[in-house]
């Protein structure tokens, strides 16, 4: 019965898919078409057949970019996540299509036309599309009770649990119990929910359970240990009649990299050019408030721990650290200027590290570049912390964009891992476009709380 409804949330995310593709595709047919009968009065270029082509190469598109962007799922990521994942799916997916159309007409005199269909076009689909995937997410939770999830905790305490029960629509923690428990009582417990939750445990122990849970045909969550994270990124080898995994290990071929760098010098380039106004008034704005330096400059770790000046604008008062020692911002933290706590909320104080990326020192996706006296913290308690200046430090990365500002260290390497181990330009242009989702999720930017900025204080200004 638990595995049937399981299955039927595929059917009921599916049926969403495809009434948000129709619809999506629709209003672009009818678009599309108002044009076609306005200026296909010379006949042969705007007929039936580019029509179809173009509906159909609208469905891929949509369908394509919608998936890789999770905007179809309903029921699996928070309201506000999926609505914006709409907007930029339709917005990708309309500008793409502005040029395949101007491409298979040959209509290049029409491009002002095309362009302002293309627009209110757009518009049109963000409102409907946006707004109705509101209801289908409440259906969903209506629908589809919270999970029943078995934990499973080991020594090492963390937080996962209220982190879990923190997504109250999608599970509840209803038994936890240590995995020195006997054999019997745990299988009897996994026989009561719908999950498991393997919460950080020893690997042996671990790997036990997760045979079991396969024999069980039960869904299993666990809190992967840096080897999981390195093998998963491996290569499946079959030279002979033993399986084998490779990992390189290398970090990114040189080749990559090489179109990793043109990538961040093309779109930082054109990002300073397009957000020239927005420096500008942050500039004025924070010279307006209390007549101090616009930028700050702090020492920070990229490449195989090289070391470099971050340049951003500056959020808090003038000498936030004057006693020399690094201060992390906590949640309420009065150093932070009106301006400062404006421009941080949108992440507009990191838009100078641009320049950074042009130097070198950068790229606009890696890990998050940390403060020296960090550094050395973190990695005298995760020695494996390193691992992560295989590559540049990035403007934003999968543990900005998954993590939180005051997210572990060990669970960012995780993250920071999990992306070097996984490269590709696409996953690049995939976590761009997740840091445009984060701008509405106002938890990604919360601060320390005092405990853990004290925890801190022995290894600043601005986010770590």
């Amino acid at each position: 019965m638990q595995k049937n409804r399981i299955q039927w949330k595929y059917v009921y995310r599916f049926a969403c898919a495809v009434i948000l593709t129709v619809i999506a595709s629709g209003l672009f047919l009818a678009s599309w078409y108002d044009f076609v009968q306005e200026n296909n009065q010379t006949g042969h270029l705007l007929g039936l057949g580019n029509l179809s082509m173009s509906v159909l190469l609208y469905i891929a598109l949509y369908g394509g970019i919608g998936h890789w962007l999770h905007a179809f799922k309903i029921g699996v990521e928070r309201k506000a996540s999926v609505m914006a994942s709409q907007v930029l799916t339709v917005l990708t997916a309309d500008v793409l299509e502005l040029f395949l159309s101007l491409a298979i007409t040959g209509q290049f005199r029409f491009f002002h036309e095309f362009f302002r269909i293309y627009l209110v076009l757009f518009v049109i689909q963000a409102v409907i599309l946006g707004l109705l995937v509101i209801p289908m997410i409440n259906w969903y939770r209506k629908i589809f009770p919270p999970l029943q999830v078995l934990e499973i905790y080991g020594e090492h305490q963390n937080r996962l649990y209220e982190k879990i029960n923190g997504v109250p629509y999608k599970y509840h923690v209803a038994e936890m119990l240590p995995y020195t428990e006997k054999k019997s009582v745990l299988h009897e417990a996994m026989e009561r929910c719908d999950a498991v939750l393997i919460n950080d445990l020893p690997a042996e122990a671990k790997n036990e359970l997760v045979k079991l849970c396969f024999g069980m045909d039960k869904r299993v969550y666990f809190v992967p240990k840096l080897s999981d994270v390195i093998v998963k990124g491996a290569e499946e080898l079959n030279l002979f009649d033993t399986p084998l995994f490779l990992s390189r290990n290398h970090g990114i071929p040189l080749l990559e990299r090489a179109v990793k760098r043109t990538f961040d010098v093309v779109l930082s380039c054109a990002a300073l050019v397009v957000l020239s106004p927005v420096f500008l008034i942050t500039a004025i704005a924070i010279k307006a408030e209390d007549g101090g330096a616009v930028f700050y400059r702090q020492e920070r770790c990229t490449l195989g721990g090289k070391r470099f000046w971050i340049l951003k604008f500056r959020s808090m008062i003038e000498d936030a650290e004057k006693d020399g020692k690094p201060h992390p911002a906590g949640e309420n933290d009065d150093r932070i200027t009106r301006v400062g706590r404006v421009i941080r909320a949108c992440r507009v104080d990191e838009l100078p590290q641009l320049l950074n990326i042009i130097r070198g020192e950068m790229s606009i996706v890696g890990p998050r570049p940390e403060r020296v006296e960090h550094v050395q913290k973190y990695t005298e308690d995760i020695p494996e912390f390193v691992f992560r200046t295989k590559v540049k430090a990035g403007l934003t990365g999968m543990a900005q964009v998954y993590g939180k500002y005051n997210t572990t260290a060990l669970d960012k390497l995780k993250f920071d891992m999990i992306y070097i181990t996984n490269f590709s330009i696409l996953l690049d242009l995939q976590i761009i476009f997740e840091t445009l989702k984060i701008l509405f999720q106002k938890e990604s930017t919360e601060g320390f709380s005092e405990e853990q900025a004290m925890e801190m204080h022995d290894g600043g200004e601005e986010r770590s």
